[in-house]
């Protein structure tokens, strides 16, 4: 599979090292230093490179993983993204873990993935990766000893959904199918809450979410 990076931040570095180990097409994109763009896809394998935003806008998939004040900016700059499946986990949290999510889009009622599907309303849209931390995803192992952590992911479009489904397995991650793009609402706010009590707690980002089952 085709995956673009656009944001080459924490996030997107440790993602797309995972799924390029994985034997997936990456291209990482959008950042403010070409060099350590150029450094960070020869790190990640032969199956990864560097590239502008609009090359990696082309991929089969698209990981949005920038700040919330460029988003507009990033997505009119990608052109069309018809029929591209979109993995947003761009959060309304400031850099200090402050903010929220909820009232920072352009519709105040709205989450950042549901203003990414008003911003590509052809494009399919999928909210996940939130509830983990970019330093658990870079690291030898997602595991937590014998446990597996979840991710939380949601979206409208079943084949979509599919596709992000299986490349949270290849993260290492237990997928776990929230529902309707419009509970992304619920899961940016249960992402920002998870941020804030990793960090009062002074256990960030040690700490993994997992869904239990019967």
């Amino acid at each position: 599979m085709r995956i673009g990076i656009i944001g080459a931040g924490n996030m997107g570095a440790a993602l797309g090292k995972l799924w390029a180990k994985a034997g997936h097409q990456v291209i990482f994109s959008y950042s403010r230093d070409e060099a350590k763009l150029s450094q960070l896809a020869a790190s990640a394998g032969v199956t990864a490179k560097a590239g502008t935003l609009q090359e990696a806008a082309q991929s089969d998939v698209i990981l949005l993983a920038v700040w919330l004040p460029v988003l507009a900016e990033v997505m009119q700059a990608a052109g069309s993204l018809e029929g591209k499946v979109i993995i947003t986990c761009v959060s309304g949290l400031q850099p200090d873990f402050t903010g929220q999510t909820i009232g920072l889009a352009t519709d105040l009622t709205l989450s950042v993935a549901e203003t990414i599907q008003q911003l590509a309303p052809h494009a399919k849209v999928v909210e996940a990766f939130n509830t983990t931390f970019a330093e658990i995803i870079a690291s030898d192992s997602r595991q937590f000893g014998a446990d597996i952590p979840s991710v939380f992911y949601c979206g409208d479009d079943l084949e979509a959904k599919e596709k992000v489904a299986g490349l949270i397995a290849d993260c290492g991650y237990a997928a776990v199918d929230a529902g309707s793009l419009q509970v992304a609402r619920t899961l940016e706010t249960l992402a920002t809450a998870w941020v804030q009590f990793a960090v009062a707690s002074q256990q960030f980002p040690n700490l993994g979410l997992k869904a239990l089952r019967r």
